[in-house]
């Protein structure tokens, strides 16, 4: 069974930091495309950044001055470091990946929560 797995996230005061985790396991050969989307509450999901397996980046706007993506692919991990956190970062952050090739998994998400 093929599954991601997200981890780091909490409650954070704004202007905080946040590293996010997602690992994935189970019968895997190759991981290519990672990435990370966010849905607040009563909005639509939407992305917020993606990394190829050799490394290319890309962000969306409103959030690339404070968000890193990177990854371990030894270790079949992918990371997202959110720094200067604002109430409006609030939202489920999951991850998403094409693994094998065959489709895009999701995780099941973790909650982030930008308040004083």
């Amino acid at each position: 069974q093929v599954r991601l797995v997200e981890s780091g996230g909490g409650l954070v005061q704004p202007g905080g930091s946040l590293r996010l985790s997602c690992v994935a396991s189970g019968s895997i050969f190759r991981i290519n495309d990672m990435g990370w989307y966010r849905q607040a509450p009563g909005k639509a999901r939407e992305l917020v950044a993606t990394i190829t397996k050799t490394g290319s980046t890309n962000y969306a706007d409103s959030m690339k001055e404070r968000f890193t993506i990177s990854r371990d692919n030894a270790k079949a991990t992918v990371y997202l470091q959110m720094n200067n956190l604002k109430p409006e970062d609030t939202a489920v952050y999951s991850c998403n990946a094409d693994l094998n090739g065959v489709r895009y998994y999701w995780g099941q998400g973790t909650q982030v929560t930008v308040s004083s």
